[in-house]
């Protein structure tokens, strides 16, 4: 079986092409994708050829962790599964690419375990599941933030998550004026007009690895920041500050399947709201446009590839 595929054949060498797709084993599902979306920071670094070594890591290689549709087909041992609506975070199933990331893709095979239930009437905001489980993850690894440092898609969910867990609005910063709109229940600001200095939870969400002096100066005694983004430079701050402030420093790793699930408890409760995230949504025919425009264009919040009509 054949599937079209985005292909990252090297720093910013883009191309859509046929792949043959590996068989579907007993175990195997066979996805029908309809929506997937760009990851700004992570899939940035591999357009731009800055993500640091990584298991896996090389060129041609399909990208994309953010994929939803039906499973159309399956092995043997789990035919019953046939004709579900899932998000699929990745996928290794070229014959001829690598498949680090592998959802942007017309199909995919995975296993089934890696197909999750979503619900379908999310449509292409389900594409943001991961992204949302990545911030549950977060916040239940530590104290939910009071201060979110960056207006992006994740700093969204931080702080639409921490809402929706019953805990006190945060602050959000964001330099960038085109991202400081469309904040709900919560505050947006800049550094500059913001005066505090005990601010116990820092989330950063912005993956700029030289902001770190500026948020301990705005810890409280024992105060914490966590690293919710993905950095591709050397991480430096300065000991003294750190220091008299006791502060601790926690790193949030990727999602696991119980956020997953704690993330569609919380859609299916209506205490989390996912609308409003996606901005642009374009045919996956497009996407050589699509990448530069998700990467580049500032008003760009969530690009998603919409996959229906792809030949």
């Amino acid at each position: 079986m054949d599937a079209l595929a985005v292909i990252l054949e090297g720093p910013e060498r883009l191309a859509l092409r046929s792949l043959e797709l590996n068989r579907a084993e007993a175990g195997d599902v066979v996805v029908e994708v309809v929506w997937s979306g760009i990851s700004s920071g992570t899939e940035k670094l591999l357009w731009s050829g800055q993500m640091p070594a990584f298991p896996g890591m090389g060129y041609p290689l399909v990208p994309g962790y953010e994929s939803v549709g039906r499973i159309v087909d399956a092995g043997s041992d789990v035919r019953g599964r046939i004709g579900d609506w899932v998000f699929v975070p990745g996928a290794n199933c070229y014959q001829k690419a690598r498949g680090l990331f592998g959802g942007t893709a017309s199909h995919v095979v995975v296993p089934s375990a890696r197909a999750l239930p979503v619900p379908e009437r999310l449509g292409a905001d389900g594409v943001l599941c991961a992204l949302a489980a990545t911030a549950l993850h977060a916040i239940n690894g530590g104290t939910a933030p009071d201060l979110i440092i960056g207006h992006g898609v994740l700093g969204r969910l931080l702080a639409r998550i921490t809402i929706a867990m019953g805990a006190p609005a945060p602050t959000v910063w964001e330099t960038s004026e085109q991202r400081r709109a469309g904040a709900a229940g919560y505050a947006v600001t800049t550094p500059d007009a913001d005066d505090r200095r005990d601010y116990s939870a820092i989330y950063d969400a912005s993956g700029d690895a030289d902001i770190f002096d500026a948020l301990i100066r705005r810890l409280g005694k024992g105060g914490e920041i966590t690293l919710a983004g993905f950095y591709s430079s050397r991480i430096n701050f300065a000991f003294p500050a750190a220091f008299m402030k006791e502060a601790k420093l926690r790193i949030a790793a990727e999602w696991q399947p119980s956020d997953m699930d704690g993330t569609r408890a919380l859609i299916e409760s209506g205490k989390l709201n996912l609308g409003g995230l996606v901005s642009n949504l374009r045919p996956a025919e497009e996407a050589l446009d699509a990448y530069p425009q998700a990467f580049g264009d500032p008003n760009c919040l969530k690009m998603v590839l919409d996959w229906s009509n792809a030949q």
